[in-house]
């Protein structure tokens, strides 16, 4: 079985973040999903969520697409990733995390996965900070 890891702040669920699963999803045939923690949010986009990280938990495990669910660790961001021990690891247009900066700390960590960027979907109107406005 591949698994397909995708993570973000889910704050607000809209098309965007439905075409970044479903995107993700072509690539193996279990999708983890991992739930940013309300500090690890607010540390990497300066403000908090709107919505707390249990309330976005339980938002993105409704959905269909999403065979798994799970929040981040506090502190270290990469350590989910050895937990997870994903084949495929897609990130968001947007995430502020650089590829070739997650390939070198996967092969520190003796982690084999593939790292893919998703394109977006309508950044001009599906961007939870846009939304939120």
């Amino acid at each position: 079985m591949k698994k397909v890891m995708c993570a973000g702040t889910f704050d607000i669920i809209h098309p965007g973040h439905l075409y970044y699963l479903s995107e993700a999803k072509k690539y193996g045939d279990k999708l983890i999903v991992v739930v940013a923690r309300d500090d690890t949010s607010e540390t990497f986009k300066g403000k908090k969520p709107v919505h707390n990280e249990k309330g976005r938990l339980e938002q993105v495990r409704m959905l269909k697409i999403v065979d798994e669910a799970v929040l981040g660790h506090l502190g270290n961001i990469f350590n989910i990733i050895e937990e997870i021990k994903p084949d495929v690891i897609c990130l968001g247009y947007d995430q502020n995390v650089q590829k070739q900066e997650l390939e070198e700390e996967l092969n520190k960590r003796g982690l084999k996965a593939e790292v893919i960027r998703i394109n977006s979907y309508m950044p001009n109107l599906y961007k939870s900070s846009k939304m939120k406005k």
